[in-house]
């Protein structure tokens, strides 16, 4: 597992690239999408919440880096026929896509599995590992079409050593990790896209908050202290680096 905290990102670090982030909305996906904008990328503003969206869009603009887009989507919804209608229009609109933040999560219930909801398990999968993988799908065409295409995929502590009461979102983390390897694995040599997994650790967010609720969050690093290791995997300089676990922070004491 490699980190690269200390990172510092060229200014023009992203020039005239296209990345989608989902989750842009709030946390650690908003974060993300005004800092790829702030080095030069057209940032796909991908959520559920509208006026969020906006809000990330304005700032974007406010700041002067390029206009953005926005996506409305809820990956809880979504179907096959959602994520190939966004290929297309992106498409129309870009003609290829340079990067992919899978950021959008949801946490369920930290609770023993004996009493896990199967609804809420249901609920938790599609969002975080069955919508990013048939999206994700949907964009390869796109994605080929970059000389230089990185995805990122969100992990967790949880997805690479098991925790109690995590439940569904753990096993959705460990999904992602194994689907990590085996996309990296089939588009090496066959194409220019590398893929990743980049696990954020305890960080100042709602769902942080939700799982801790007793913790100070004082004592967390925020999602624009972890955004050195967003930068260089979406970079150039992370081109030879794919099917590889990240960390965004050292592990914490």
């Amino acid at each position: 597992m490699a980190c690269m905290i200390d990172y510092q990102a060229p200014p023009d670090l992203l020039q005239g690239r296209v990345i989608l982030v989902t989750g842009a909305g709030d946390g650690i996906g908003r974060a993300a999408a005004k800092r790829y904008a702030a080095h030069g990328a057209t940032v796909i503003l991908l959520g559920r919440t509208i006026p969020k969206l906006e809000a990330v869009y304005d700032e974007i603009e406010a700041a002067g880096g390029p206009q953005p887009a926005i996506y409305p989507l809820n990956l809880e919804g979504a179907s096959l026929t959602d994520y190939q209608h966004m290929a297309e229009t992106l498409d129309k609109e870009f003609g290829r896509l340079d990067g992919l933040l899978h950021n959008a999560g949801l946490l369920g219930r930290l609770t023993p599995f004996e009493q896990y909801d199967p609804a809420l398990w249901e609920q938790v999968m599609q969002v975080n590992i069955n919508g990013p993988i048939w999206m994700t799908q949907s964009l390869l065409p796109l994605l080929k079409q970059s000389e230089d295409a990185s995805v990122i995929f969100t992990s967790s502590s949880v997805g690479r050593k098991g925790r109690a009461f995590w439940g569904a979102y753990a096993v959705s983390k460990f999904a992602t990790e194994g689907f990590v390897e085996i996309l990296a694995d089939e588009q090496e040599n066959v194409s220019s896209i590398r893929i990743n997994s980049l696990n954020p650790g305890a960080t100042r967010t709602q769902m942080r908050k939700t799982a801790y609720p007793g913790e100070d969050p004082a004592t967390l690093r925020t999602p624009e202290d972890i955004m050195p290791t967003y930068l260089w995997l979406m970079g150039p300089e992370s081109r030879e680096h794919s099917g590889e676990r990240f960390d965004a922070q050292p592990p914490r004491s």
